[in-house]
């Protein structure tokens, strides 16, 4: 169905480090590898403790799912994440190390080249309105839980996805 993009689709591969997996959902233009994607959108699970990987001029946000927690080491300091954190946003230069604090975690990860921003909610959407994307936290609308859902193309959804409990994303 255009513009929703099933969880029970994503297909998951290992990362060089073997410390995680990752679905990607969506990515822009199409077919855009690492170092032509304009944005781009995945699910990970974060298995073990380690560095995340470099993106030189990519904004990252990441939103804890479920497990964890796992804590972030940054430049500016410690952040602990887990699933009722808000998103966190970082530069994808800038060494960030994750320990993990609990089980294996799931997360949201949205990432930008530069200029192109990402703003990222999570909890209901009354505004849907306001958001391209939409990650269900919950079944909704017909829709199951962790499904995609890109408003762009699917206006319809936006109201009866409103309160649904989701991770929305705005790009700006």
């Amino acid at each position: 169905m255009t513009g929703i993009y099933p969880a029970s689709d994503r297909v998951f591969r290992p990362w060089k480090n073997g410390g995680g997996e990752t679905a990607e959902i969506l990515v822009s233009p199409v077919s855009a590898g690492s170092e032509t994607f304009s944005w781009r959108v995945s699910t990970a699970w974060v298995a073990t403790d380690g560095p995340f990987s470099a993106f030189p001029g990519i904004d990252r946000v990441l939103t804890v799912i479920e497990g964890g927690p796992m804590l972030l080491e940054t430049p500016e300091g410690e952040r602990l994440l887990d699933e009722n954190s808000p998103p966190f946003a970082f530069p994808g230069e800038v060494p960030v190390t994750a320990r993990l604090r609990g089980p294996a975690l799931l997360d949201f990860n949205v990432m930008c080249r530069r200029p192109l921003q990402a703003r990222v909610s999570k909890g209901p959407l009354p505004g849907a309105h306001d958001f391209d994307l939409a990650l269900l936290l919950a079944e909704g609308g017909g829709l199951q839980r962790l499904d995609l859902v890109d408003f762009r193309a699917r206006r319809d959804l936006v109201a009866p996805l409103a309160d649904i409990p989701a991770i929305g994303v705005r790009f700006v």
